[in-house]
């Protein structure tokens, strides 16, 4: 495993953190009022801006897409507490407490990383930003489905591994758009 690469994989999520923990602190955890499924077609918004924007070649909102990545990857760690959490459990959550949430979501996502990242061999540098981006639509695509199924699979991975694998690509096209050097 490069050691680069860990790297970088940590200062954007570092940087990621940063941007969730100012939020928390600015609107506390309103997000708990979100069902898992408008989770969902919040990254899905935020990843379709991004295929829209690199189709068209231009944007007429000044948020860029690097913005849109680090959208992506926080909202795939709020479902993924989400999903941990119920109706029972309080509405506002201390600060800490979702901190320490984000942290265990992001390590156990790093370590599905550095496992895939060494099967694979970083085949994801050989890769388009553009087409990283399709497959996180797909992965969406097929959280709708799930969601709409119940969560059933026959022979598919849950919706938490999809979220995962959407952080990671997230963390991907950052990479190769030079943001953990930012």
């Amino acid at each position: 495993m490069n050691s680069k690469t860990i790297d970088s994989y940590q200062a954007i999520i570092t940087k990621c953190r940063s941007l969730f923990h100012k939020k928390t602190q600015d609107y506390g955890t309103a997000w708990r009022i979100l069902r898992l499924p408008s989770i969902t077609d919040q990254i899905f918004i935020k990843a379709q801006r991004i295929r829209s924007i690199q189709e068209k070649g231009k944007q007429m909102v000044e948020e860029d897409i690097t913005s849109e990545f680090i959208g992506i990857i926080n909202y795939c760690v709020i479902a993924l507490i989400q999903m941990e959490l119920t109706e029972e459990d309080p509405f506002e959550v201390p600060a800490d407490q979702v901190m320490k949430a984000y942290d265990e979501k992001v390590n156990y996502t790093i370590d599905l990383f550095q496992r895939k990242n060494h099967d694979y061999g970083e085949a994801w540098r050989e890769m388009r930003v553009s087409s990283i981006t399709d497959i996180i639509l797909m992965k969406l695509l097929r959280v709708k489905q799930i969601e709409d199924n119940k969560g059933k699979t026959l022979a598919s991975e849950g919706v938490d591994a999809n979220y995962q694998d959407m952080i990671n690509y997230s963390v991907f096209c950052l990479i190769k758009m030079g943001f953990d050097k930012q």
